[in-house]
Order: structure tokens, then sequence, then C-alpha cells
């Protein structure tokens, strides 16, 4: 039975097709039958008790330039949708926290994916931090004496935004690097929040590893390798991505995530990983899924739906 499927995202105008995980669900949900209605997060508002979205009926081809069309421009009651996607990219900042609160308001009568609530307190650097003992040496601090005494401590670090995204602003600071105070007083100017810190892994150079995963389950992964000269792997910034298996390390990570995803709601989520270490767990808009299909994997897209029909009690 085909379900109405409302999608907050980013303009659809902007996306690459190419790699963007929320059009090959799109594509998919299409495909199964199902009614896509299209808005952006400006579009939603709260009207006494009724969540209101102005948007168009969407359609979508796998066309590079010509991935869309839009039609019947009006305004649409959430509560009256079968399922929301929550997928518009970071900055998990005020604006993206207040439409978790809005969402919140009908779900899970509308299913939103991911639970909004959940998606609220499960950002990708802080929802890692339950699992200290699967993660590199980690500070979170907006103190220089606290970034100096932990770079004494591993020598060569890692500093980041706690809520930044696609590799923005990630820094490494090696054992001889002069420049740790002025990057830390950058980070104060710039960041109201404290930051993050951590030791620089050098299996890095091998990949970051990203593992896709459905409702808990594991579905798929990709390697991400990054250029020459780059410590960062994502694929936003030049890194590269290849076919990979999974690692005993990399189940084992897995296993421990899979009853907290499955309790939070979280049924669409990307890990990633450094050698033996859990680095981030990715819950707001997971990539990767288009290039495992791509590299013979599975159709994550299609395992996504068969989720999503389940619990929206329509398969």
């Amino acid at each position: 039975m085909p379900l109405r499927v409302a999608c907050q995202m980013d303009p659809i105008e902007r996306i690459d097709i190419r790699g963007d995980s929320t059009f090959a669900i799109l594509l998919e949900a299409q495909k199964r039958g199902h009614d896509l209605f299209y808005y952006t997060p400006p579009d939603l508002s709260l009207h006494g008790d009724r969540l209101l979205a102005r948007g168009e009926t969407l359609k979508v081809e796998d066309k590079v330039g010509a991935h869309y069309k839009l039609s019947e421009a009006r305004t649409e009651d959430l509560s009256q949708w079968d399922v929301v996607l929550l997928r518009q990219d970071p900055p998990f900042d005020m604006a993206y926290i207040t439409t978790t609160h809005l969402l919140e308001r009908i779900h899970p009568k509308t299913l939103v994916v991911n639970d909004p609530a959940h998606v609220r307190n499960a950002p990708e650097k802080i929802f890692v931090l339950d699992f200290l003992d699967l993660m590199p040496p980690t500070l979170i601090t907006r103190s220089a004496d606290d970034v100096q005494a932990f770079r004494a401590e591993y020598e060569d670090i890692i500093l980041k935004p706690l809520y930044g995204n696609g590799g923005a602003a990630i820094f490494r600071i090696k054992p001889d690097d002069t420049n740790t105070a002025s990057l830390v007083e950058l980070f104060q100017t710039v960041f109201r929040e404290p930051f993050m810190v951590q030791q620089y892994r050098p299996e890095i150079k091998d990949g970051d590893k990203r593992i896709i995963l459905i409702d808990g389950e594991i579905a798929g992964a990709i390697n991400r390798v990054p250029v020459k000269g780059e410590t960062r792997s994502n694929l936003h910034v030049g890194g590269t991505a290849h076919p990979t298996k999974l690692t005993g390390r990399d189940e084992e990570i897995c296993a421990r995530l899979r009853p907290e995803l499955k309790k939070r709601g979280l049924l669409f989520a990307g890990i990633d990983v450094i050698g033996p270490y859990l680095t981030e767990i990715n819950v707001t808009s997971p990539t990767g899924i288009r290039q495992v299909k791509d590299f013979g994997g599975a159709d994550i897209s299609a395992l996504i739906w068969d989720a999503i029909e389940a619990k929206a009690g329509k398969s």
C-alpha cells in the first residue's frame, strides 16, 4: 500500500545526486509508488496544534542536471501524512533543533525518520561519548590549558568543532607544530560551545570506514581514503570511496551500538571507524549508501524502505 511521504531536506536543486543518500531514498520511495511531498526547514510552522509545511509534490529522476520536478505548491498538515523524512544536513544549530521540537509533536502517529527527539539528543560527536571505551582518547573543552596538557600526553592530536560536519574545520596538530595556542584562540572566538580534541590515529592513512546500520543491523560499508597530504577522509573534501570488508572489531562495535540505536528509534545511522576506534555516530543525514551499492553491496535505500514500511504498519 502506497505511503504519503513528506521529506524535510535542504534545497533539492543544490544536491549532488551522484552521492546523495536522501536522493537515493527518494528514488526508491518513488519506485515503490509512495507519494512524495517536498519542503525545506524554513517552510515548517506550527499553527495552534497543527504542524504545517509549505511545499510541493516531488518527482525525481536519476539524471544529473534534471533530477527533480516540483508541482502543486500548497500547505499540508503533516499529521495527516504517514511518514516524514528528517533529512536536512547540519549545522546542528538552534534552527535544526527547533525543527526536531516541532516534528516531535506529530511523531509517532506520523512516523518521523529518524525519531526527532533522539536526533536532537544524539549529535554526532555527543552520542558517541556514551561509548568512550570504543573511542580514541578524547577531550571536550574550551580550555587552552586542557588542550596543552592533552597534547603533552598524546603529542599528535586532532582539534575539531563539536557540532561540525563534512570534515569542516578539522585540524591535525603534530608534535612539532607551533600553532596550538593560535588554533585554540580561533576556536574560542568562532565557537561558543566546547570543542573536541582527540589523539591522532595514523590508521586514517588507510581510510575511515563508514558503516551503515538500518534499525541497528549492519547494512553495508565503504572505506573513505584521504588524498595525499590530507588528514580528512570525508568525501566532501576530496576523500575517495573504496570497497571494504568488516573486521571482527567492526562487528563488535556495531553489536555494542545496536540496542541503543533500536531503543532510540534511530532507524538510519552511519558510524565512522578508524582502525579499531569508533569516532562518530551520524544520525542526522548519513551518507554513503549510493557508494555501497556502486561497489556491489546491498541496496540500502531498499532496506531503509523495508524498515519504514514495517514500522508504518503498511508493509
